[in-house]
């Protein structure tokens, strides 16, 4: 059964930094592309950040373009999402998704590439 776990959430203030990490099993083979997205209470979410994994390309939103780096571990089936300066805004419940079908005629980071979703993990921003 495949399983994608986010872990490293948490609470921080204003300018901090944090570390996601999304670890993948049960599955053997390559994906095409892991990406993170982002809801926020009464808001739709949102793509933030995703890679291809065959060349290492990322793709950013402009709202955390300069602030985040998606990473890629490929011997721990893990991805990262590095987080600073992190602001209030950012506020939100942080998923990993998966894409293992290389789906085209969407966006990295539009959650319709993905068929394969965390349950989630909490970041808080305090001002």
């Amino acid at each position: 059964q495949v399983q994608l776990v986010e872990s490293g959430g948490g609470s921080v203030q204003a300018g901090g930094s944090l570390r996601l990490s999304c670890a993948t099993s049960g599955y053997t083979y390559s994906w095409k592309c892991m990406g993170w997205f982002r809801q926020a209470p009464g808001k739709e979410r949102e793509g933030v950040a995703a890679i291809y994994t065959g060349g290492g390309s990322t793709y950013y939103a402009d709202s955390v373009k300069g602030r985040f780096t998606i990473s890629q571990d490929n011997a721990k089936n893990t991805v990262y999402l590095q987080m600073n300066s992190l602001e209030p805004e950012d506020t939100a419940m942080y998923y990993c998704a998966a894409d293992n079908r290389g789906v085209t005629g969407y966006s990295h980071i539009s959650s319709a590439r993905y068929n394969y979703w965390g349950q989630g993990t909490q970041v808080t921003v305090s001002s």
